[in-house]
């Protein structure tokens, strides 16, 4: 199985904190269609002998685009590949985008998970990160979207500045209160050359505390554990049933393919990613070249790649994947390296024997740092 990204990279306004690659003017939306499309057809070769079971639209802000337009795109998966009989198909959608007609069409359309950037019910939040929806707005998308699909999960972003651990419960209580499925809950990070990082060094906006984001985090596995969600992978909570089929695949190393601008795609041995550049992805594609680079990995990627994804999730990682894989030397490698973090209780084996390495609840903010611990680096 197999699945496939759309990075649909226009916005109309430019949250403060976002380092993802998109654009404000929508001047080339036409063309970059057309090329997403032709994209599509130049790479089908790729996943000649395997059937894609997900398809997702991510971005920049994919609500953006409208029904007739999302189906163009998907016409172009089903005419290039194999598509299992019920794939999931997902939609990142920002709450002013999701207005009645348009919920109605895309409910009546193959999409059949919504993904809503609420990032939080309070205006103080939305306005710090220049969102360009309101609470309100929230609220009414999710009161017309809960009617209308099965499969909803919402953004919710924590360790804000100012935001007491109060007003983060009631966050978290309004999304319980909605009956969503499906959590995904990010710390607010200050990337490199984003609006938010300039703030922070002109002292126009407080700096990021950890401490308050570890509290908020603590919070967020104690309230959704009580509600019923499983933690299944650092910043994703589900109910049985509900976890992202898309998402899993990148954590369970699974192929996929990225089309657009900026677009990353992975098939074990390599990975690839296309310029982040609307203009030039377009001038590559009409002259018939992908506009990517290649990425070849060695054994040692394909491994730290294994352990940094698979130790964010419930799974963990596997010794025996990574001796039959990797090598006996691999297994030895990290049983070795994994031992300060074992002793720490911020590591632990699964409860089935000592087949799984997975962190504890102590260890789950600490994944990332955690797994670099147990890189190989030669």
């Amino acid at each position: 199985m197999a699945g496939i990204y759309f990075h649909i990279p226009f916005c109309k306004q430019a949250c403060y904190y976002c380092d993802f690659h998109f654009s404000t003017s929508l001047k080339k939306k036409d063309e970059l269609l057309q090329c997403l499309v032709k994209e599509l057809k130049m790479r089908k070769g790729e996943f000649q002998n395997k059937t894609v079971e997900t398809i997702y639209f991510g971005g920049g802000t994919p609500s953006l685009l409208t029904v007739e337009e999302l189906q163009l795109l998907l016409d172009a998966v089903y005419e290039n590949f194999r598509v299992v009989d019920s794939p999931e198909i997902t939609l990142e959608a920002n709450p002013d985008d999701l207005t009645s007609e348009k919920m109605e069409a895309l409910s009546a359309s193959p999409v059949n998970r919504l993904s809503i950037g609420i990032q939080s019910f309070f205006d103080e939040d939305l306005k710090g990160m220049n969102r360009a929806h309101n609470a309100l707005e929230a609220k009414q998308a999710l009161e017309m979207a809960t009617q209308l699909f099965d499969n909803i999960t919402i953004d919710l972003i924590y360790g804000i500045p100012n935001m007491d651990l109060q007003r983060w419960d009631q966050n978290l209580q309004m999304a319980f209160d909605f009956g969503v499925q499906h959590i995904s809950s990010y710390a607010l990070t200050v990337e490199p050359k984003t609006a938010l990082d300039s703030f922070v060094k002109k002292g126009t906006y407080p700096p990021v505390d950890e401490a308050l984001a570890l509290e908020h985090f603590n919070h967020l596995m104690e309230r959704t554990r009580a509600e019923g969600f499983v933690h299944y992978e650092i910043s994703n909570f589900g109910k049985p049933g509900f976890y992202s089929k898309h998402n899993t695949s990148y954590w369970q190393g699974k192929p996929y393919l990225g089309i657009g601008p900026s677009a990353h795609s992975f098939n074990g041995p390599t990975r690839s990613w296309n310029v982040s550049n609307n203009a030039t992805y377009i001038k590559f594609i009409e002259k018939n070249e992908l506009p990517s680079t290649i990425e070849k990995l060695s054994v040692e990627d394909q491994y730290n790649e294994y352990v940094m994804t698979g130790l964010r999730t419930i799974w963990g990682v596997s010794l025996e994947k990574i001796e039959r894989d990797f090598g006996p030397q691999f297994k030895a490698y990290i049983l070795q390296a994994a031992e300060p973090h074992l002793e720490q209780g911020v590591l632990a084996f699964s409860s089935e024997g000592e087949n799984n390495l997975h962190t504890t609840s102590n260890g789950k903010f600490l994944a990332d740092g955690i797994a670099s611990d147990l890189f190989c680096v030669s």
